[in-house]
C-alpha cells in the first residue's frame, strides 16, 4: 500500500514540475528520489540539466529533471553536510570541491550512477571509487534490456577495516583496494591492464556480494553495464532493486511492478487540491 501511495504522489509531483508532457520526445526524465533515513546532498556532472550539479533531499523527497539525448555523466550522494545560504560548505563524504553545486568529479569514496545518453543508453552503478551510499537506477518506458543496476546492500556495515573511512568511530564509507593500496593488480593496470588478467580480487568479491548489479573492479562488464533506448530513470538512495518505483511519461503514470497498472491524466484541480497529500505521502512511505 505504500509503494502505490509513493507511486500516485509522485505522478502528482511529476505533473506539477511539467514531467507530464515531454515537449521534445528525446529528453530523458531523471528522478532522483532519497529513501534513506538522513539527508543527502545528490551531485551531477555536468549539472546544466539538473538545477546547476547539486542540491540537498530530505529523506522521502525527490526531484524531477530532464536531461537531452548527448549526455553523459555521472550522479552520486554526498553525506552529513553542511552549507552555509551562499552554498559553501563541505561533507563527510562524495565533496565536490566545497562547493554545493558541483563543477567536477566528488572525492572518492562515493558509489556512481554513469549514464551515456545516445540512441541507446548505457548506464551503470559503479563501486571502482569506492562506497558510499546504497543507489538503485531503475530505467522506465524504456525498450531493450532495461534492467536495473546498482546496490542493494550497505558496504558501510561489513567494510573491511583497512578500507574503512571513519568519523567519531562511525563507518561512513568503504574505500576501494585500489584507492588503499595502490597495486597494479587492484587498480587493473601495467600487467593487469586488460580483461584477461585483471580478475576478481578478495575485496572485489566482497562489494560484488553486496551489490551484485554494480562495478566492483574495473573489468567487471558483464554484469555491470545495461543498455535501454528512450527511457525515463529513477536514481534512489537506500532502496533496492525489487521496489516499484513510477514515473510520470507522456500524461501517464507508469510504474515497474508488473500488477501496476498505467493511470490516465488527472484533471489540474485535483492534482493542485492533491499537493499537499502528495509531498506528505513521499515522506511517510519510505
Amino acid at each position: 500500500m505504500a509503494g502505490a501511495v509513493a507511486c500516485l504522489a509522485l505522478a502528482l509531483l511529476y505533473f506539477l514540475a511539467g514531467g507530464g508532457v515531454r515537449g521534445v520526445e528525446s529528453l530523458r526524465v531523471f528522478t532522483i528520489i532519497n529513501q534513506c533515513k538522513t539527508m543527502v546532498w545528490p551531485a551531477i556532472t555536468p549539472g546544466e540539466s539538473f538545477g546547476g550539479g547539486g542540491f540537498a533531499l530530505r529523506p522521502g523527497q525527490s526531484m524531477v529533471f530532464t536531461a537531452p539525448e548527448g549526455w553523459s555523466g555521472r550522479i552520486w550522494g554526498r553525506t552529513e553536510c553542511d552549507f552555509d545560504q551562499g552554498g559553501n560548505g563541505s561533507c563527510a563524504t562524495g565533496s565536490c570541491g566545497s562547493a554545493l553545486q558541483c563543477g567536477g568529479s566528488g572525492a572518492t569514496p562515493a558509489t556512481l550512477a554513469e549514464f551515456t545518453l545516445a540512441t541507446k543508453d548505457f548506464y551503470d552503478v559503479s563501486l571502482v571509487d569506492g562506497f558510499n551510499l546504497p543507489m538503485v537506477v531503475r530505467p522506465l518506458n524504456g525498450q531493450g534490456n532495461c534492467s536495473a543496476a546498482g546496490c542493494d546492500g550497505d558496504l558501510r556495515d561489513n567494510c573491511p577495516s583497512e578500507l574503512a573511512v571513519k568519523v567519531k568511530g562511525r563507518t561512513v564509507a568503504c574505500r576501494s583496494a585500489c584507492d588503499v593500496f595502490d597495486t597494479d593488480q587492484y587498480c587493473c593496470r601495467g600487467m593487469y591492464g586488460n580483461p584477461s588478467t585483471c580478475q576478481p580480487t578478495f575485496y572485489s568479491k566482497k562489494f560484488k556480494a553486496a551489490c551484485p548489479t554494480a562495478y566492483s573492479y574495473a573489468y567487471d562488464d558483464p554484469t555491470s553495464i545495461f543498455t535501454c533506448s528512450n527511457a525515463d530513470y529513477t536514481i534512489t538512495f537506500c532502496s533496492n532493486r525489487n521496489r516499484s518505483v513510477c514515473t510520470y511519461h507522456n500524461n501517464r503514470l507508469v510504474c515497474s511492478a508488473s500488477s501496476a497498472r498505467s493511470w490516465p491524466t488527472m484533471p489540474t484541480t485535483i492534482i493542485v487540491s492533491a499537493l499537499l497529500f502528495a509531498s506528505l505521502a513521499l515522506q511517510f512511505s519510505v
